[in-house]
């Protein structure tokens, strides 16, 4: 396997500087006239747009990489989209998917390159094939857990100061100010991931949105559903004209007890996690502490 791995490598490495100088030929490298030229005639000779692909090279990378995308996000899209609307990250489904397609193929090559290494060692068994495949699948599902968990953090996060900032629209509120200047001071005054949602939720209504249709997309970029039910209630108050204060601070109330619901589901879930080093470590070596020093005594014939 030495002389092969050995000619895999120095064979990829002679591959890749080939292509790389050819890549910076001039003739090889400079856009095609054709394509320089397509945009300024194209009312005369393409006034539908239908011939223009023929001056396109025949091998785009970036259209397959792209083509590659769009047919990764048909599959999941709808809680890919909503996981990051969640994160708060700036991409859609597609792009996420590129970046795990990227990720997939880095971890291929890095299991390609440690199979040429075990090779070259002399240490390279038949399993060691599986490396690559095991290497990429981490890699992609390294993408989805990470976004993952960035999704469940910001809603924790949000879930956490939704009560806080209730409250203090309430309290504005009832200080005589208009729910949309209310909502403009906790967007100066907090500084965290709602607060910049509120922030956000007062631009669009600055440039033209209705106070509704940006608290809709508020919750609807969220979906939590604590914010979601405050949303509508407060929606559905601005509607009929009732007291918003009084309906933020119920609110606010419910989210609170939410919240103390969520905190002791989740003290009875790290209660059972607490069991299993009790039961699988601790007990274990209580048990050998107090039955060893008696069998070793018995085979001492000792009592």
């Amino acid at each position: 396997m030495t002389p092969l791995a050995l000619a895999i490598v120095l064979g990829g490495a002679l591959g890749l500087g080939t292509c790389l100088l050819v890549s910076l030929a001039p003739r090889w490298g400079a856009v095609s006239l054709a394509r320089r030229i397509a945009p300024y005639i194209r009312d005369v000779t393409d006034p539908r747009g239908t011939t223009l692909e023929v001056a396109v090279p025949a091998v785009d990378v970036g259209s397959l990489w792209h083509d590659a995308q769009r047919r990764l996000a048909g599959s999941g899209s709808d809680g890919v989209q909503r996981r990051l609307r969640q994160a708060g990250w700036r991409m859609d489904a597609a792009a996420f998917r590129g970046r795990q397609l990227a990720w997939a193929l880095i971890g291929v090559a890095a299991g390609g390159v440690l199979m040429v290494v075990l090779a070259l060692a002399g240490t390279l068994s038949p399993a060691g094939a599986v490396i690559p495949v095991v290497l990429g699948a981490i890699g992609a599902l390294g993408c989805d857990v990470r976004l993952t968990a960035a999704a469940r953090g910001r809603v924790t996060r949000v879930s956490e100061e939704l009560p806080t900032v209730l409250e203090f629209l309430s309290l504005c509120l009832a200080a005589g100010e208009g729910i949309l200047d209310s909502l403009r001071r906790v967007g100066e005054v907090g500084a965290g991931e709602l607060t910049a949602g509120i922030r956000v939720l007062v631009l669009s209504v600055g440039t033209g949105s209705s106070l509704p249709d940006a608290l809709g997309e508020l919750s609807g970029r969220l979906q939590i559903p604590a914010l979601t039910r405050s949303v509508d209630q407060l929606v559905a108050a601005i509607d009929r004209g009732a007291p918003l204060a009084q309906v933020l601070q119920a609110q606010a109330q419910d989210a609170r007890e939410d919240a103390k619901r969520t905190l002791i589901e989740q003290a009875g879930r790290k209660e059972i996690y607490m069991l299993f080093p009790l039961v699988f470590l601790i007990l274990p070596l209580s048990v050998l502490i107090a039955v060893f020093p008696g069998v070793f005594m018995l085979r001492l014939g000792i009592g």
